[in-house]
Order: structure tokens, then sequence, then C-alpha cells
């Protein structure tokens, strides 16, 4: 009884975390509309989704990893591999390139969903790993240079990252159409509520014969795959492999996640929190770069890297308190 009313009160408190996220993102929406000339037109719309939608994947395939109770740091690394193998295989058709990119970030996350589970792993270690195997495996690929030009005559591919779809930006059509899916997924489907079951205690999960295992491993596998359509997007968008990109896209990934609300010890979170979480992030980003413009102040692109690292920090801390309120309850 008393075990029932602390996760009643956990859950509680998570929704009030995630509606108070969204209220941030509404607040910062209102006040750019407010403050600077250009922020509500539709090239700054356009270029907002066409580049977040990137953040937005990576942020979606590591919900469903930390709704389990692991963490997949390779994500990045995953990003810059995927984009090389898009650019070599683009001179083979659009879907082929499309296949192959999620294939190899498919691929990396099986490696670390295998190793975690039959090895006993700790995923902060194995993930660590393969953030390095990947992103060496990135740069052989392109054979120790910058970048891997795609093919310019494949215009299918280059429509993926830098066309429009009803209006919209392509890459922010395939995020959309990709959360509604994960939300289906998480919410509608036996995988999803076994998904939070193993957050919310994995030996009592074993307990109720749950395939626990499959479920981790099934969870990386789909965290590599965005990963990987993500880099798909980012060879697109910039006309080239980036063997060297994605570094720190783990962190914005943890972070959109853990902003919108879900709990880095898993069992409790939400889809769509999660593409807030992210929004919000590269919205704060978005006008910070308007302040920039304006003269007011001047930050280099590196205090992202500094405010993001703050924002994570202090969501945590928050959980933790809140946690902790809970527990004494």
């Amino acid at each position: 009884m008393l075990s029932t009313a602390v996760k009643n009160q956990s859950r509680l408190l998570t929704r009030v975390s995630q509606f108070g996220v969204l209220a941030a993102l509404v607040l910062l929406i209102i006040f750019g509309a407010l403050r600077y000339t250009g922020f509500m037109s539709e090239y700054n719309f356009s270029t907002f989704l066409r580049y977040n939608s990137m953040f937005g994947l990576v942020s979606l395939g590591m919900c469903f990893v930390i709704l389990t109770g692991g963490i997949d740091l390779s994500v990045g690394s995953v990003v810059a591999l995927a984009s090389v193998v898009a650019a070599l295989l683009s001179p083979y058709g659009a879907l082929t390139a499309v296949l192959g990119a999620m294939a190899a970030g498919a691929l990396i996350g099986l490696i670390n969903g295998l190793i975690i589970t039959r090895l006993n792993i700790q995923p902060f270690i194995t993930t660590l790993a393969t953030l390095l195997g990947a992103r060496g495996l990135a740069l052989l690929l392109a054979n120790n240079q910058g970048g891997v030009g795609v093919d310019p005559n494949n215009a299918a591919f280059t429509w993926l990252g830098q066309g429009n779809l009803l209006h919209l930006p392509v890459p922010g059509v395939m995020m959309i159409v990709a959360f509604v899916a994960g939300s289906v997924l998480l919410s509608l489907t036996p995988f999803g509520r076994h998904a939070l079951a193993v957050g919310g205690g994995e030996d009592a999960s074993k307990l109720m014969g749950l395939p626990v295992n499959r479920i981790k491993v099934t969870v990386y596998v789909l965290s590599g795959a965005l990963a990987g359509l993500a880099g798909l997007i980012l060879a697109s968008q910039l006309g080239a492999g980036q063997p060297t990109e994605g570094v720190g896209w783990e962190l914005s990934a943890i972070a959109g996640v853990v902003v919108g609300g879900t709990l880095l010890t898993g069992g409790t979170g939400s889809v769509w929190s999660t593409l807030v979480g992210a929004m919000l992030l590269g919205l704060i980003f978005n006008i910070l770069n308007f302040e920039n413009g304006k003269g007011v102040i001047s930050l280099s692109p590196y205090w992202q890297s500094v405010i993001r690292g703050a924002f994570l920090l202090l969501v945590v801390l928050l959980q933790t308190r809140l946690g902790r309120r809970s527990d004494r309850s």
C-alpha cells in the first residue's frame, strides 16, 4: 500500500515537471516573438526545425534506453558513422543510403545490447567503448579525411535533408512521424509497458516472466537506428559524411530526455515530453543567437556546451530532491 502511494506520488511529481517544461517552452516562444524581429518568420521556424530534428531523433532513442534504466553514450559517434555510410551509399540511391545508415546505427545498438545483456557489462562502460569504436570506424571509412562527399546527382538524397514537404522541412516531418510511432510503441503496445516495467524494477520484471534481455537489446537497437537516421539527415544537409561530427550529442540527448521529465533511474517518462525537452534546449540556443544579433551579449558557440551542462545538472538535482521527498513520504 505504501509502495503504491510512493509510486503514485512519483508519477505526480513527474507530471508536474513535464507540464513545467511545456510551460517554459511556451513562455520562451512568447518572449522571442515579442523581443526579436523575424523570430516567428517561416525561415527561422524552418531552420530551427530542420537542424533540431536530428537532436530530436537521437533524444527519442535515448528516451527508450533511459526508460529501461540504461544509458547510451555512443549515439554521437553513431551519428558520425551513419553520415559517412550514407554518403558512401548515396550513389546507389536514396533508399539504399537510408537503409544503410539506419542499419549501421542498429548494428552498433545490437552490439551494445548484446554486450550489456550477455556479458553483464554496465551500459556506461559498454557504450563508452562503442563510442570510441564507432568514431574510429567512421574515420577509417572516410580514409581519415574531414568528410566524404555525397553524390551531387542524387537529388532525392539531398531532398531528405534540405527539402520541404507540405511546407515543412523534411527532417522535421521525419522527426514528427518518429515521435508518433514512438508514442504508440510506448503507450499502446505490450513492449512499451514491458520497457517501463524493466526500468521500474529489473528483478521484479524477471520474476514476472518478462523477456528483460530481449527488451534491453531492442531499445539499444532502436536508439542506434534513430541515431543512424539523424546521421543520414546530417550528411544530406551538409552534402558530406562527417566523421568528426556528433561530439557531445549524447549529452544533448540525455539533457533533452531528462529536462523532459524522464527519470534517469528509469521506469517513468514520456515520449512527447522528451520532444518538448529537446525543443526547449534548441530554442534556448536559438534565442541566444538572436540576442547575439542584437549586440546585447556575445556568446561563442562553446557556451552552448556550458549551458547544456548546467541545464542537465540543474534538472538532475531537482529530480534527486523530488525523489528524496517521495522516499520520505
